[in-house]
């Protein structure tokens, strides 16, 4: 298997929408805007992108669209649901158009145990010769992969590194502590990068670096260079956009902070809705406060 290095800044990308449609254009545009900025890793298909509510021909297209733009950095696809013989089937629908690994969310709605965890995620690997992301966010899928399963998960080959968004900083720790040389640990949740990558994290997969990317890049470049002043001065900043990317669910207010700076229409798919004016207005006055508006 390939080594695939996702250290880093990755922007786990919105997907566009204009009347009803996906809007192609705009979201080349978004992809060149994040190679253009010191992006690391490109994430589309995921959680902030509504994945869910894209059509099979839709998710082929915006990864096409990634690839093509990608001026050849990482590309990791969303790929999870929660039945093992539909991710593996959307597996090898997207392989053949510019996946260098899979990201794969712990099954949600179907509140598996941590056997069941493990089977899944195993079976997953074996369906594929992929690098495989795993993906913990309790908060979406109802239940948490513990430090135990990850950490034996990360003992098979082909699963190289976990985006850990679950918040709980012990079971964080028990996993940078233990890992297996050469598995990386992410950051799911922009405002834990500083003390996870200062404790062996490798980067952070990320919503506000699709509002903001260059200064994304900056930040975490800074904790990479071990230029600690310089990190903690671009947390204070940005930490209000950690916050309010999240004041109502993910990706509405990233969403109306890109259309309040004219990079897309504020349009969601239902079950989403576009921000309530008072977050339209928070967003707007976050990205003034970041120089960017």
């Amino acid at each position: 298997m390939k080594h695939i290095d996702l250290s880093g800044c990755g922007t786990a990308l919105i997907t566009p929408f204009k009347g009803g449609e996906v809007d192609y254009d705009a979201f080349a545009s978004l992809v060149d805007r994040q190679v253009a900025a010191g992006i690391d890793v490109l994430v589309p298909l995921g959680t902030t992108g509504e994945t869910p509510c894209l059509e099979d021909d839709e998710r082929i297209k915006v990864l096409q669209v990634a690839k093509e733009h990608s001026n050849g950095l990482p590309i990791v696809v969303g790929g999870g649901t929660n039945s093992l013989q539909h991710t593996i089937r959307s597996m090898q629908m997207l392989q053949p158009h510019g996946v260098d690994a899979f990201l794969i969310v712990v099954p949600y709605y179907n509140k598996p145990t941590q056997e069941g965890q493990y089977q899944y995620f195993k079976a997953v690997a074996e369906s594929t010769d992929k690098p495989i992301v795993l993906y913990n966010v309790p908060g979406r899928t109802g239940v948490n992969m513990t430090a135990e399963t990850a950490l034996r998960l990360a003992e098979i080959d082909n699963v190289v590194a976990i985006k850990e968004a679950s918040g709980n900083k012990e079971q964080i720790m028990e996993i940078l502590r233990n890992a297996p040389e050469g598995f990386q640990v992410l950051s799911g949740n922009d405002d834990d990068t500083l003390w996870m990558m200062e404790n062996g994290g490798a980067g952070i997969i990320s919503v506000a670096s699709n509002v903001a990317p260059e200064l994304l890049a900056e930040f975490v470049g800074a904790i990479r260079k071990y230029e600690w002043e310089k990190a903690r001065e671009l947390e204070a900043r940005l930490t209000p956009l950690f916050v309010n990317c999240f004041v109502e669910s993910n990706p509405i207010p990233a969403k109306a902070a890109m259309a309040a700076m004219g990079l897309i229409e504020n349009e969601l798919r239902l079950p989403l809705v576009p921000a309530q004016q008072k977050t339209y207005d928070l967003m707007a006055a976050t990205v003034r406060n970041l120089g960017l508006l």
